[in-house]
């Protein structure tokens, strides 16, 4: 029927059974191509293409036709975020004005299983007009991408996880592994760290993740703090002026060698009048440094054993104890997306 939608052998659908082994077959083949690619990849062409990538002023330009396009898309995406700058360009948008995206401060990343993508030559020849770098990848060495380019990154013959042979699976995997071991490498090299991914992530919770307790503590104006030997009036008055729920205590030197919370009001109510804050205080505070993660900070608030709901932060001065720079609530975390 016209506009009917195929179906595939409508005559004998597959039994889960068949499915099954159908997946275990698809992964067992392109596993095993990921493994031939490890042992056969050139160390000298991906060391080269690093190091090229490295060099230069601009963009890596990734481009590709048909299924290789969209894994150039994800490679160039995996690229950008982790440190690399990166855009993909589409070969035939290319043709139609879009070469204009690429100069010779540029590199071009240019994927084709076979090579030989029609589609493509424009894109090449514009590269090698303008003398920016080409880095190819086919698996065909003798094919007219990889003559052309300056590095030449071979993947392995291996069969499609297709039954025909026809369909990109297998190749489309190699590519797209190829794409992640060179983002990789360039992280590596970039000594692209923590603070660097949250930088280039900052929404969404993975952004949440990697937030720093600094980003998210109050700052040394809003804490609650007392000298050890304050009345415990003067702790109560700044506990309920800074909304927290504890006073830092602070010896002679301004470090934090306590705190006074609820629970040490309750514990102390029949000498509350007449003790100190330092007589009163716990004074194994649990801290954490501003350069953490705010998710261990959170982790801390949330010990089962010990429940809390906020954190002194404090920098090393010439040794523990430690002087207090900025304290960071339960709430902070929650509204931030930490979790």
């Amino acid at each position: 029927m016209d506009g009917a939608t195929p179906t595939l052998n409508p005559a004998s659908p597959p039994t889960p059974r068949h499915a099954i082994e159908i997946a275990r077959t698809v992964l067992r083949t392109e596993g095993e191509a990921l493994m031939l690619f490890a042992d056969q990849i050139n160390p000298q062409a991906f060391q080269s293409a690093v190091d090229a990538i490295l060099a230069i002023e601009g963009r890596v330009i990734v481009s590709g036709m048909g299924k290789s396009g969209h894994v150039g898309k994800k490679i160039a995406a995996t690229l950008a975020s982790t440190g690399t700058p990166a855009q993909f360009v589409h070969p035939a948008e290319a043709s139609h004005g879009d070469l204009g995206m690429v100069t010779s401060k540029d590199l071009a990343l240019v994927l084709s299983n076979s090579g030989e993508t029609p589609e493509l030559t424009d894109l090449i020849t514009h590269t090698r007009r303008f003398g920016a770098p080409l880095i190819g990848v086919a698996s065909r060495p003798e094919s007219a991408l990889m003559r052309a380019a300056d590095i030449r990154l071979t993947l392995p013959r291996a069969p499609e996880a297709c039954p025909m042979g026809l369909a990109p699976t297998t190749s489309t995997t190699l590519t797209l592994a190829l794409g992640d071991a060179l983002a990789v490498a360039l992280m590596d090299r970039r000594r692209f760290t923590q603070e660097s991914f949250r930088q280039f992530h900052p929404g969404g919770k993975l952004g949440a993740k990697l937030l720093t307790v600094r980003a998210l503590m109050h700052g040394p104006e809003a804490l609650p703090l007392v000298g050890e030997s304050a009345p415990m009036t003067e702790a109560i008055l700044q506990m309920t002026q800074k909304s927290f729920g504890v006073t830092g205590v602070l010896d002679q030197q301004g470090r934090l060698i306590g705190v006074v919370t609820d629970g040490d009001l309750r514990r102390h109510i029949k000498n509350i009048t007449t003790m100190t804050a330092g007589e009163a205080a716990t004074n194994t505070p649990r801290t954490i440094q501003p350069d953490s993660l705010a998710a261990e900070a959170l982790a801390k608030m949330n010990d089962p054993q010990r429940p809390i709901t906020c954190l002194f932060v404090t920098e090393t001065a010439d040794g523990a104890p430690e002087r207090p720079v900025g304290l960071i609530h339960v709430h902070d975390c929650l509204r931030a997306g930490v979790a």
